[in-house]
């Protein structure tokens, strides 16, 4: 099976979907993980940029990801893109991977680049005659993003698929420990903290009988002939 994670910008891979990441490899599957967004000067500098690429690129070798891709979108500016060109940009991408599981950030999450992700990644994994599309598609949640929707306005994060990864939680902190940047000197927001990535793994997982578990909200499943519904 090939699986596609698209992460709006390093680190949202590990916090979203690194547990089941670190599964799917383990089970012989390729997993590409791409990121969407690049911090541009003077809101990042050159040296913060590729030392953040460098931190993903570890994080991926030890989830076992088999390729990372960096889409070079700027980050915080997806909004003010032509749709054609940033959907054309993550056509391209389904094109080339060729996904059976897309996983997706969560449409209603705080961060504009997270939502524009979603709606451009969505146009590219249509369903249309002629194509190949892949078979479910899914979102995962993001710590510090998902949880700051505003309750009653915005849609929920009400996950219809839990992945089991009492196995792979050891792995998926270790993964987010590669970003240093991000977590090592306790400046990140607390969601996003080891700790709290590990509370809602437990949470998780304690919703649907297990140790730990990563919860998605499930877009699209089609199910072959030969496969039990």
């Amino acid at each position: 099976m090939n699986v596609l994670v698209i992460a709006p910008h390093p680190d949202d891979e590990v916090l979203g979907c690194g547990g089941t990441i670190h599964r799917l490899a383990g089970q012989g599957h390729r997993v590409t993980v791409a990121i969407a967004t690049r911090g541009w000067s003077p809101l990042y500098s050159p040296e913060s940029v590729e030392q953040v690429r460098d931190e993903a690129r570890r994080a991926s070798d030890h989830l076992g990801v088999a390729e990372l891709r960096f889409l070079d979108l700027p980050v915080t500016q997806l909004k003010d893109l032509p749709a054609h060109k940033i959907n054309k940009v993550f056509a391209d991408l389904l094109e080339g991977c060729r996904p059976d599981l897309l996983l997706l950030p969560f449409p209603a999450d705080r961060h504009e680049d997270h939502r524009q992700v979603f709606l451009a990644a969505s146009v590219a994994a249509r369903p249309t005659a002629g194509t190949t599309r892949p078979g479910t598609v899914a979102c995962y949640e993001t710590p510090s993003e998902t949880h700051w929707h505003a309750p009653g306005v915005e849609p929920p994060f009400d996950p219809t698929w839990f992945v089991d990864i009492t196995d792979h939680l050891e792995a998926k902190l270790a993964g987010l420990q590669c970003y240093e940047s991000q977590v090592s000197d306790g400046s990140a927001p607390p969601a996003r903290l080891p700790e709290a990535v590990a509370s809602l793994a437990r949470w998780r997982g304690a919703n649907v009988g297990l140790g730990a578990a990563e919860a998605f909200v499930i877009v699209r499943r089609v199910t072959a002939a030969t496969e039990p519904t």
